[in-house]
């Protein structure tokens, strides 16, 4: 090879490797970068859990006739009051034979925490569609407000796990919460050993029908 072919090939190889191989990495790089180098969104978190559940202070009725007094207090502990359950009863006007109706503890809650609570009925045997929406929209609303809700339950009220709760004499419970948009209720039971239970809304609505509720 004579000496002028021969730096040619020399000035050639030097481009190559000076410039345009690295060159040529480097803006293949540029104009396609992997997939490493790309920034990716993460994906959206999963929503939270619908439920809310009120902070309150469980005590279980001492005796078969105390479960209003017993109930009203717990609603009454999310509110920060925490009276003796032989005085709500005495407000109530509790007696052996039980606590007359819902109205009582209607009254007594509005007497202790200044007032916001109101009595809804359901007279029928079963709750209408509209009467368990009520039910629904009223519980969301007092748990919202941090008020817990006293129920005046009669028959056998049926928890998410299938659970019974039979009280064919008529029984007071609270509800401290909710979950699924209000599709579901905490019951704070004041009567049962596992203390706490979720039920549907349908169901408790059946469970208080011919009876009432505070909220």
């Amino acid at each position: 090879m004579n000496s002028i072919a021969r730096r040619s090939a020399v000035s050639v190889a030097g481009l190559l490797v000076a410039g345009g191989v690295l060159a040529g990495a480097g803006t293949a790089a540029q104009a396609a970068p992997t997939e490493s180098t790309l920034t990716v969104a993460p994906p959206p978190a999963p929503p939270a859990e619908d439920k809310r559940v009120l902070e309150h202070d469980y005590q279980r009725q001492p005796n078969g006739y105390y479960c209003a007094p017993a109930a009203t207090r717990i609603a009454l502990t999310t509110q920060g009051e925490a009276p003796s359950q032989k005085e709500v009863a005495r407000k109530l006007g509790t007696t052996v034979d039980g606590t007359d109706s819902v109205d009582q503890t209607t009254r007594v809650l509005n007497e202790v925490t200044g007032g916001g609570y109101e009595t809804t009925k359901i007279s029928e045997e079963t709750a209408k569609p509209e009467q368990v929406d009520k039910l629904r929209a009223d519980v969301i609303e007092a748990v919202d407000a941090k008020r817990g809700v006293v129920a005046n339950t009669i028959g056998t009220g049926v928890d998410t796990t299938g659970e019974p709760h039979p009280f064919p004499g008529g029984h007071y419970v609270s509800v401290v919460g909710y979950r699924d948009g209000g599709e579901e209720m905490k019951v704070a039971d004041p009567y049962d050993p596992e203390q706490h239970y979720w039920m549907s809304d349908d169901k408790l609505g059946d469970w208080i029908a011919q009876r009432g509720y505070s909220s």
